[in-house]
């Protein structure tokens, strides 16, 4: 039997409840966002550095995220890189800790290696309910880091872990992705402007 799909309905329908949830996120999160750039500006003021992690889209998130802040996002803006540190990009190191240690201690492995008092962890989890994230922002937080979540729903476990948690008002995971990068740009390019815009 084949499915019947109204293809334009459905792309409508994505649009608008993307747009909705971007609205969404500017009434209930923008001094979340704004205490985010905070916590990266000190820190980068202090010569610290920025960890990521996160699973799938998430992970992918953690790359692209690194690379704004390593490289630059306003090109208009000559500056030194900002030290930031995507967790999920070494196979190497991933699948040796998913077959020494357990997948779910990957991340904390890398925090305990990396990580340093000053230093900030950017969690990145839909459900806030990763057991490798919160491992990792529980490791975080045994050195002295500071902890940024990016979450979804509910917030789930590391809702009440992380220092700072930015929820994304949805349960669609596709639209908390959408608004996980969205906010990432903002606080990558007003960090950027704060400390080298002219």
């Amino acid at each position: 039997m084949r499915f019947n799909l109204d293809r334009q309905k459905f792309i409508a329908d994505s649009l608008t409840e993307s747009a909705e949830t971007k609205n969404k996120i500017l009434n209930e999160c923008s001094n979340d966002i704004s205490a985010a750039v905070d916590v990266l500006v000190g820190a980068y003021k202090k010569s610290r550095k920025l960890l990521l992690c996160g699973n799938g889209g998430s992970a992918a998130d953690c790359q692209h995220i690194a690379t704004e802040l390593m490289i630059r996002l306003n090109h208009d803006i000559q500056r030194p890189a900002l030290a930031a540190i995507a967790l999920t990009t070494d196979t190497s190191n991933l699948t040796a800790g998913g077959n020494d240690i357990g997948y779910e201690n990957v991340f904390a492995r890398n925090v305990e290696g990396l990580g340093r008092e000053g230093d900030v962890l950017l969690a990145i989890s839909t459900s806030g309910n990763s057991p490798n994230v919160i491992k990792a922002v529980e490791k975080a937080k045994s050195k002295k880091m500071k902890t940024i979540g990016f979450i979804g729903g509910n917030g789930g476990k590391l809702k009440d872990l992380v220092d700072l948690a930015v929820i994304i008002p949805s349960s669609n995971t596709q639209r908390i992705q959408e608004g996980h990068i969205t906010i990432a740009h903002i606080i990558c390019e007003l960090t950027e402007l704060e400390l080298y815009g002219k």
